[in-house]
Parts: C-alpha cells; structure tokens; sequence
C-alpha cells in the first residue's frame, strides 16, 4: 500500500486510526502477530467505538492463542454492530475451541448445538446468544451464561462499557476458573453418556421427535432443576440477583406477551400453544424461521416446554398471575352462549338432525377449536345472506366427535340443539358472530291441543306415507346420512322446539334453503305442521302427473 509505513517504522501520520488498522492487517498476514496486536490496540485507543479496529484486535488475540480476550473484542464488536457477520463467525470458531473441554462423544453434537442456539434469541443458556441476539435479552442471557461456564471451566466478571445506544453495559469477561476443571471433568466422564445427551437436550428446549421415555426420564428432569438453582451463583460462591430479569425478555414473539403454556417447535423456538396453533391454521412452517412444521401438526402433540415453565412461575409470579388472568377472562368470554356466540355461515340446520362438517378455513379451524377448549363445545350455524352476511335465524349445533387429518383439516360430527335469533352480527378473529336469543314453540291448550293432535298424526301419517314411496337407492342416501326417520311423539309439545321428526322430514324434503329458513323461525306447531304438508301434497300430485 502506497505511503504506508512497514512495520517498526515510525507513523508520519501518529493519530490516524485507519492507517494502524491496515499495517495490523499486513502484519497479521506476514504473521507478525505481536506487531498486529500492537497496531491494532493503537487503532483502538484512539478510536474506542470504531469496529474495525476491534476486529483487527480480535484477529490478532486469535493468532497468538489469546482465545477468550480474542472471544471479547468479537463480541464488542457484536454490541457495536449485531449484524457484523466476521464477528459472528469468529466467535463461533472461539466458541467451538472452549467447548473443547466437553468430553466424550459428546463433541460430535457441538455444530448441531451451535445452530440450534442460533436459531433463538431467548433463553438458549449459552455465549452464542450474545453472538446471535446482539444483547436483546442481556440480562437473562448473563444469568444463564453463569451456569454453563461453571461447567466449562471457566468463571464471569464485568467490567463497564457503553453500548452503541450509550446505555452503559457490563459485558462478559471471560477468564480461567481458579477452580481446577479436572473435577468437573470428572463429574461429566462419571455420568452415563446417554443421560449427558439427554439432560443436553433439555436444557436446550429441543423437542423433537421427543418420545415417552425422554419425557418422563427422571435423571434429566433433575439435572435442569438444579441448573435453575445452580444459575443464581458463580463460581467462587458469589449471589447473582435474578431480580435484574425484563419480563419482556420471556414474551411471545407472536401475542407479545408472557409465555403461556410454552411449546417449543422442532427448530427450536418457542411460543404460547394457542399462538402456534393459529399460525398452524394458516401455514404448517415456523412462524420465524419458516421450517417446515407438518409432522408437528399432524401428531397434534405438543411438549411443554417445563423449564420455561419453571422460570416464569420461580421468578415472575406476579406477571403470571395476571397472564393467567386474562387467559381466564378470555376462555369466560368464548364460553358465552349468548353474546358473540361462534357462528358457522355454512348450511342449514335443525335440532335433533345431524350435521357433519368438513373443516378446511384456517378461521373455523380456530372456531372449532376454541369451542373444544372452552367446554362448551357448541356454536351456530346459519345460512348466508347476501346483504347482512348470514341470516337472522339458526341452529345452535353440539360437537360429538372431531376427526383431524395429517393437513389440519378435520371432520366434525354434530347435531342440532336449539333455535336462535339474531339479535347482532359481528366478528371475532375471522369469524361470525352474534348476540343470539333463544326461541321455543308456543303452547296451545284445549280444543286447540286436541286440534293439533289430529293434524300432528295426519302430517306424520303423510310424510311416512312420501319417504317409503322413494326409490330405494335414495332411501338408502338419507338413511345413511340422517338416520331413521323418529317415531311419532305422544305429546307434540313436550319438546320446546316440536316434534322430532318434523325437522328430520324438512332436512331430507328437496326445498331450497330460502324455503327451510322460514320453518326454523316460525313458533308456532300448527303452522310448521300446516306448511310441511302442502309441500308433500305439491309433490304427491307431482308425482301423480
């Protein structure tokens, strides 16, 4: 480079940065590693904040062996700029040469774990967050940071610096434990190889393909509570207050709020199980790193993540009290049967008659789902309309079994309960809804109960009369999709909603559903009985012709 100084010789220019950083570059390639440090330092004395001259520092620590001051100016040079991607893989190299202390097999795992920690942002338990968040969650990472340098060999200090915001910071400093590491290599090479790689893959939240027997193992279970305790000293027996811990440091990316019930996915990421779920409905990918998610989805299991669990309810009680507060508050509101009560726009519907669906919308997905959750099991079903968006009368259906396929699609066996009035169209998350009033028929007494006697038992005498005239091929479709046609009631008026059998007959009648809205809505049994038989007198003659 023209007008630079070789090395040893005097600087013409003593107060430019820019040129000791590119003669500690010439040097480190002519592996003059003392002189690069040398320059490199002067670079970073007179330009403390400037990233490249804590690069050049970095690389020339690495050269001479220095590897954990080399590890902290790469990670300066990450709180400068999180997305300095030379910083990030020398850290990594750094970081694969301390994990060398590792014994065993276990090394062969150290790139997966690598990319796994990467993948996460929160809670990963080890350096490479910093490396990868950029001080997102610092507190919480630092805290975490402690237990699993203990088990490296190595202890934390602090030291005061200013970040790029110029908030002040402590970041890491990493020098050797006095405590001799041959001990805990010890206590590592004693425990059964297959417990190591298990309670490893606990405390790094991997879940997948977890089976029975490493959910229920009892050696790792208690080795990851006594990291949760073991996280609130270092080594040399000094107490590390968790009280510094943000809440936000354990929110949701999705809901933006504190973890509630945590599930983490296969890649390693973590979220509410009702977040995850709705984002399921509409792609079976990882909301964040979009890996694929249709083996989750299709088993329709989630593990929770127990010790994300631990540490919310350990360290952030009062946060999670009101958590579960507004979960409960949430879960009461969907449980309302009469307000902003779930409406499927779909089909009609009659009570006491089957009405199996088939699930495939990403938002009555969500609908049926929350019906399940909430108990209740329950919602309405209308036909739609072109000015409002459904009708103003429908069927209240009851859930009796859900099928899910391997897609998230599913197939819903139900039968209608009662008759309800619309009283408000609205939304909910993608959905209908509607505050509803339940509606029954009107009871008659006297010679009009004797009346309705006569016409009850001459429209069911009618209708039993047209549905044994139909072929047999027919005969068999109904049959197999809405049952035997039901037997004569003794009393029409002891259901509020009438007879059985009038809606079995007004399901299987070929009308139109313009034409069927209006038997839902009437309350009247002699009116509903009185236009059930003109319609099977207009297709008797029909039939006749």
């Amino acid at each position: 480079m023209k007008g630079l100084p070789a090395a040893g010789m005097e600087v013409t220019a003593p107060n430019d940065h820019l040129l000791y950083s590119n003669r500690s570059q010439i040097n480190s390639t002519l592996k003059a590693c003392e002189d690069a440090l040398h320059d490199a330092e002067t670079a970073c004395r007179l330009q403390p904040y400037w990233l490249k001259g804590h690069l050049r520092k970095g690389q020339a620590l690495a050269n001479l062996g220095k590897t954990e001051e080399a590890l902290r100016e790469f990670l300066f040079c990450l709180a400068l700029d999180t997305g300095n991607k030379t910083a990030k893989s020398e850290a990594q190299k750094l970081l694969l040469s301390l994990f060398s202390l590792i014994p065993g097999n276990a090394q062969e795992h150290l790139p997966d774990i690598l990319q796994l920690l990467s993948h996460h942002s929160r809670l990963k338990g080890n350096l490479l967050n910093s490396v990868g968040s950029g001080g997102t969650s610092h507190n919480l990472q630092r805290l975490l940071k402690v237990n699993v340098e203990q088990k490296k060999g190595f202890s934390i200090q602090e030291e005061p610096n200013v970040t790029t915001s110029g908030s002040l910071r402590k970041p890491i400093q990493i020098t050797e434990s006095k405590k001799d590491c041959s001990e805990e290599e010890n206590k590592f090479t004693s425990m059964p190889e297959s417990t190591f790689l298990l309670s490893e893959k606990c405390s790094l939240l991997k879940r997948k393909c977890c089976s029975e027997e490493m959910r229920n193992a009892e050696v790792p279970c208690k080795l990851m509570k006594k990291d949760i305790v073991d996280i609130r000293e270092n080594s040399t027996g000094q107490h590390i207050p968790f009280e510094v811990v943000d809440p936000s440091d354990l929110d949701c990316s999705l809901c933006m709020r504190l973890f509630y019930e945590p599930v983490t996915t296969p890649c390693g990421h973590t979220f509410c199980l009702k977040c995850l779920e709705r984002c399921l409905d509409h792609n079976p990918k990882c909301p964040l790193c979009k890996e694929g998610l249709s083996e989750c989805l299709a088993m329709r299991k989630y593990c929770k993540t127990v010790l994300m669990e631990e540490l919310i309810a350990r360290y952030l009680p009062e946060e999670l009290t009101e958590r579960r507060k507004i979960y409960e508050e949430e879960i009461a509101e969907l449980s309302n049967l009469n307000k902003n009560v779930p409406i499927f726009v779909c089909t009609m519907a009659y009570p006491t008659v089957p009405c199996p669906l088939h699930i495939f919308e990403p938002c009555y997905r969500l609908m049926i789902r929350r019906c399940m959750e909430t108990g209740t099991r329950q919602f309405g079903m209308c036909i739609s309309d072109p000015v409002k968006g459904f009708a103003d009368y429908g069927c209240i259906l009851e859930i009796r079994n859900v099928e899910f396929f391997a897609d998230g699609r599913s197939v819903v066996d139900s039968i209608g309960k009662r008759r309800f009035k619309v009283i408000q169209h609205s939304q909910r998350d993608g959905y209908n809804t509607a505050d509803i009033e339940y509606i029954e028929d009107q009871k008659v007494q006297g010679q009009e109960y004797a009346a309705l006697l006569v016409l009850h038992d001459s429209v069911y005498d009618q209708a039993y009369t047209w549905f044994n005239s139909l072929k047999q091929a027919l005969k068999s479709r109904i049959l197999s999709h809405f049952g035997p046609m039901p037997a004569k009631d003794p009393d029409p008026q002891a259901n509020p909603n009438g007879p059985a059998w009038c809606w079995w007959v007004l399901a299987v009648l070929p009308l139109e559903n313009r034409a069927q809205l209006p038997f839902l809505a009437m309350q009247s049994l002699r009116e509903r009985l009185s236009g059930i038989r003109r319609v099977l007198t207009f297709m008797a003659r029909a039939r006749a012709r």
